[in-house]
């Protein structure tokens, strides 16, 4: 019996070990600090180099044909548990899908209207609207959501989740209403990608570790974003010299954020119901158990004593990246493009950001009519509102506080807002509207007092 706990101890740590470093330790790689899944998807994408474009449109493609002949619920694709969760969509999605296929085609072969750079067709394919998206995010998204999808076993699969849930829950479920588990999903996301963050969490809702509740709030407020994009955002605003105060604030509007907004609406209005019963861990370390440490190695030991071996690894591994390749990346093309459309060509943007005007006035916010451009802006992706502080405004603080919002905003469409849209997420549009504002409006409370001490 103890060989036997040796053994399981062993494969539960020898795994978990590797999946920590390869997801969650940071480490400096050309002058910057990343971690080592995102050093290997750089690795591979610039092997890959010209391929990945043309391999994005071949997804997205079989993304939409597939899922449309799913629609007829063939025995081939119903009799097919991968295929089935890949491809098996509502009719909305198919459309979505269909339209990303359409988007996609267009952008790659470059299709406008004659030279007429005032035509619908031109607006999709110009660099920033669909070729944005296909160049700058879906050929990074691919390798990162094959490496990850393929290694995230490592973390999920060996018992980690369950030895950190025992150690953290008494932390995580009186601050911010959600298991223990799920500060694995927090750290993956902050030092990582928050794409991942989003994958970790689908992962464990549709599993039935986290209930409708408690994956929403998890998925909106701690698939952060990455330490290496908000460096991008800050030099794009040219104050890198700020940045470890940046970043500190950052932290700061995230923990505010992750403390209030589970307890309003609405996330406070989602149900405790699961997709499969039975998976929740106690919010309570049992009587048997000397501590939370104890309890932790016990359920990582039961988890990995279930494993069975390689080909479920590959399996899930497989299963994880189908998921993100053939159900995501169509929605992030179609979501993506249309967005940017409508920020590149439209005053729509310009209209809803205007009743920031007053807030930021009061805030003493130099600038502010201008400020307010960025605000709603930032919903459709989080580099544009620097990109648009970085043209038109000239006051340091203003383009500070502006670089803060765009990262703690979180909720943008061109990637994390369309994940969780086009994964089981019990997450509505409107939702994300909701929450997007109410973020907006925290982190803005929060960082302008704080800009104005800075500069």
């Amino acid at each position: 019996m103890a060989e036997n706990r040796s053994k399981h101890l062993a494969k539960f740590l020898i795994p978990s070990i590797i999946g920590v470093v390869l997801f969650m330790v940071p480490v400096k790689y050309g002058g910057d600090w990343t971690i080592l899944v995102k050093i290997l998807a750089d690795f591979i994408g610039s092997a890959l180099g010209g391929v990945l474009p043309i391999l994005c449109v071949l997804i997205v493609t079989v993304s939409a044909v597939m899922s449309v002949i799913a629609l007829s619920k063939p025995k081939f694709i119903m009799d097919s548990p991968i295929l089935k969760d890949t491809f098996s969509a509502t009719p909305v999605w198919v459309i979505v899908r269909v339209l990303g296929m359409a988007f996609i085609w267009l952008t790659y072969l470059g299709v406008s209207a004659g030279d007429d750079a005032t035509g619908l067709l031109h607006m999709i394919t110009e660099g920033g609207a669909g070729g944005f998206v296909l160049y700058d995010l879906l050929t990074v998204l691919v390798i990162i959501f094959a490496i990850a999808g393929l290694l995230l076993p490592l973390l999920l699969d060996f018992g980690l989740l369950e030895f950190i849930g025992a150690l953290l829950t008494k932390v995580m479920r009186p601050l911010f209403k959600i298991p223990g588990r799920a500060a694995v999903d927090c750290v993956t996301s902050w030092i990582g990608d928050g794409t991942l963050g989003v994958m970790l969490t689908c992962n464990q809702y549709e599993g039935g570790y986290y209930s409708a509740r408690e994956a929403s709030i998890i998925a909106t407020t701690f698939s952060a974003v990455s330490i290496t994009f908000s460096i991008v955002v800050l030099a794009q605003v040219d104050l890198m010299e700020y940045f470890g105060l940046y970043y500190l604030v950052i932290c700061l509007v995230g923990i505010v954020c992750a403390v209030i907004l589970p307890r309003i609406p609405p996330l406070s209005m989602k149900k405790d119901t699961y997709l499969v019963e039975g998976r929740a861990m106690p919010e309570t370390v049992p009587s048997q158990y000397k501590n939370s440490v104890d309890y932790g190695l016990d359920l990582a030991v039961k988890r990995v004593s279930e494993h069975k071996g390689a080909g479920q690894f590959l399996t899930n591994g497989l299963k994880n990246a189908a998921g993100m390749w053939f159900g995501v990346l169509p929605t992030v093309m179609t979501v993506g493009t249309i967005a940017l459309l409508l920020a590149n060509n439209t005053p729509i943007f310009d209209i809803l950001g205007k009743p920031f005007v007053p807030l930021l006035n009061l805030l003493q916010v130099p600038e502010a009519v201008e400020a307010s451009k960025t605000m709603i802006v930032g919903f459709t992706d989080m580099l544009t509102p620097a990109i648009i502080a970085s043209e038109g405004i000239t006051s340091a603080m203003t383009r500070f506080i502006v670089a803060v919002t765009s990262v703690t905003q979180l909720i943008y469409l061109s990637e994390v807002g369309g994940l969780i849209l086009a994964s089981k997420l019990p997450v509505k549009f409107w939702e994300l509207v909701v929450l997007f504002l109410e973020r907006t409006i925290i982190s803005l409370l929060i960082v302008c007092p704080i800009a104005h001490l800075i500069f």
